[in-house]
This record gives structure tokens, C-alpha cells and sequence, in this order.
């Protein structure tokens, strides 16, 4: 039954994820007919250079970031959530994005206050790489530095918020700091963009967040262990300290990927796995994992596509759309805790 459960929801989640990429082709603020769409992606003839432009350059690379950012921010959250046993546990709510964001700040606005990493030379994107782990990995080992003393998984997660409102603090005061236009700047950036990455980029951008899919595909295993408790682990053989590093080392790089191109982006690797939970009715990371990377891909390309609706007079925010999708699921996750508690 479950096997059959998992058969059915990934089939379901692969169809949705190629209608959604699809969708996310055709709609934009330009209308393109869809024959020639497809002449553009497969035959390389048009006669309109311009849609060209927009579908090679600007909606194909779109979609392909907002797929790669909602699977890996989705896998990170489920994998915070195991690691501290914690159903609101997430890159955003632990204060990860915020320190990958001032890790951004920090090289950006010291570079002259441009956020776009399309305009970076290669050096200039591997510094605000380098700078967004950095600060991911800085926060990431703050919080796993406290779990070591701090057991109540409730008192955890304040601790995390608190550290994201100290990073967030940080950043206020370099916007402070900053000229007008960098401000102006790096506040459209916080607000989240999937446009952030252009063709020339994405070689790397989905290098490095494959690779980081690939790592936590290898933690299946002891993540299953690990939900039993650390000493459960150890008993079976699983070094818990090495899977919590390796967990560190993935969740730092995932996050800092994806905040260093598309910003703080809020909701999706707290909601995701809550979703893929929900769907299959198992905590079996050998199906979960897979399940909420797929989730996680739709998910992004979904709000991607909301983003870009031609009702709307120009591009929403990411940050504006992802919590009404994903502020209703928490509401009903903690509702429905509740209900078994009681």
C-alpha cells in the first residue's frame, strides 16, 4: 500500500513539475505564441529575436532556478527537521538565510551595492558564494553548537530566530551604511527573485545544488536512524557526529546557493516537507527524501509562475507569494498536533 502510495505520488508530482515548467514558458508579461515557443526551443528558429531573447534568456533559466531553489531549499528543511527533531525547523526560521544574506551583504555592498550576480565576473560570484556559505555555515554552527546544551526543541528554535534577528540587525546597520542605490538594491533582492540566475550561471548554480541533492540522497540512511534518537543511531553503528557535519556542510551549501542568487527565500523549506509528509503519511526518508525534492521543484516553479502572470502589472516578489501558500499548511500542521496531543 504505501509502496503503491509512493508509485502514484511521485508519478503525480513528475506530470505536475513538466506541466508547471511548461506553463512557465508560455505565461509572461510579453505574449508569445505557443508555435513559436516551440519553434525557439527546438527547431532555434524564429523571426522575432526578441522572444527569442525572452525565452532563452529570461523564462527558460526562470524556471530551471525556481525548480533547482525549491527542491534544495525544501531538502534542507527536511533534513533540519530531522537532525533537531523539530516540525519547524527551516533554513529561514533558524536564521540560515539571514546569515547567508549578510554573507552577501558583506561583498556586495563592499563592491558597490549591485545584488544582480548576472553582472558578477566569475570572481565576483564565487566571493558572494564564498561569502553566503560562510555565513550560512557561521549560523548553521551557532545553532548546532547550542543543541548540544540546549535540549527542549522549543527553546532551540527561539534561539535560532534570535540568531536570524542578530543577522538581520547586522544587515540593517550595513544597509545603513550604504549608498541609496545599494539599499535600494539590495531591498529588491531580499524580496526573492528566481531571475537571478542567466544562462551563463546556471552551469554552476546547478552543479553545485545537484551536488548538494546528491549528498543528502547518501543520508537516507542514517536520517532514518537518526529519528529514533542519537543514541538509537549509535547503536546501529551511525557516527552521528559525522552525519550532523555532513548535514552541515549540505544544508550550509544548499542554502548559500540559492540566497546568494535568488535571495532570502522565505516558506519552502519550511512547508515542503510538511506537504511530502502529508502526501505519502510516512517519516521514511528513503521515500520522503526523493518525494520532497520533487515537491519541492514544483513548488518553486508554481510560485515562479504566480510570480509572473501577465494579470498583474509587473513581476511580484517571491517573498509575497510563497507565505500564502505556505503559511495556510503550517497553520493546519500545528492544528492538527495539537488535536493529537489532546
Amino acid at each position: 500500500m504505501v509502496k503503491c502510495r509512493k508509485v502514484v505520488s511521485l508519478s503525480i508530482l513528475i506530470v505536475g513539475i513538466g506541466v508547471l515548467f511548461a506553463l512557465n514558458l508560455i505565461f509572461g508579461s510579453v505574449s508569445i505564441p505557443l508555435p513559436d515557443i516551440w519553434n525557439i526551443l527546438f527547431e532555434g528558429d524564429t523571426q522575432n529575436g526578441v522572444w527569442r531573447f525572452i525565452v532563452l534568456e529570461s523564462r527558460l533559466p526562470q524556471a530551471m532556478t525556481s525548480l533547482l531553489a525549491g527542491a534544495a531549499l525544501s531538502v534542507s528543511g527536511l533534513m533540519l527537521q530531522t537532525a533537531f527533531r523539530n516540525p519547524l525547523a527551516g533554513p529561514d526560521v533558524f536564521g540560515i538565510s539571514s546569515g547567508a544574506g549578510l554573507g552577501v551583504a558583506l561583498v556586495i555592498l563592499a563592491m558597490g551595492g549591485s545584488v544582480s550576480t548576472s553582472a558578477f565576473s566569475v570572481s565576483g560570484s564565487v566571493a558572494v558564494l564564498g561569502a553566503a556559505f560562510a555565513g550560512a555555515m557561521v549560523v548553521m554552527g551557532l545553532i548546532f553548537l547550542f543543541s548540544t546544551t540546549v535540549r527542549n526543541n522549543v527553546m532551540l528554535l527561539i534561539v535560532g530566530i534570535m540568531i536570524g534577528y542578530l543577522m538581520s540587525s547586522a544587515i540593517t546597520l550595513l544597509n545603513f551604511a550604504a549608498t541609496e542605490e545599494g539599499v535600494r538594491s539590495y531591498m529588491v533582492w531580499g524580496l526573492g527573485n528566481f531571475g537571478g540566475v542567466s544562462m551563463e550561471h546556471m552551469p554552476l548554480f546547478a552543479s553545485l545544488t545537484s551536488l548538494g541533492l546528491v549528498g543528502a540522497l547518501l543520508l537516507i540512511k542514517p536520517l532514518n536512524a537518526m529519528l529514533m534518537g542519537e543514541q538509537y543511531a549509535e547503536s546501529l553503528g551511525v557516527d552521528t557526529k559525522a552525519v550532523r557535519n555532513m548535514l552541515l556542510l549540505i544544508t550550509g551549501l544548499l542554502t548559500a546557493i540559492v540566497t546568494a542568487y535568488c535571495g532570502p527565500v522565505a516558506f519552502i523549506g519550511l512547508v515542503v516537507p510538511h506537504m511530502a509528509r502529508l502526501l505519502l503519511g510516512t517519516e521514511n526518508h528513503r521515500s520522503l527524501l526523493p518525494t520532497t525534492i520533487l515537491m519541492g521543484g514544483a513548488m518553486g516553479v508554481f510560485c515562479n509562475l504566480i510570480c509572473n502572470l501577465p494579470v498583474f502589472s509587473g513581476i511580484i516578489p517571491l517573498n509575497a507569494v510563497t507565505p500564502l501558500v505556505g503559511a495556510p499548511v503550517i497553520i493546519y500542521v500545528i492544528a492538527r498536533h495539537r488535536q493529537v496531543d489532546m
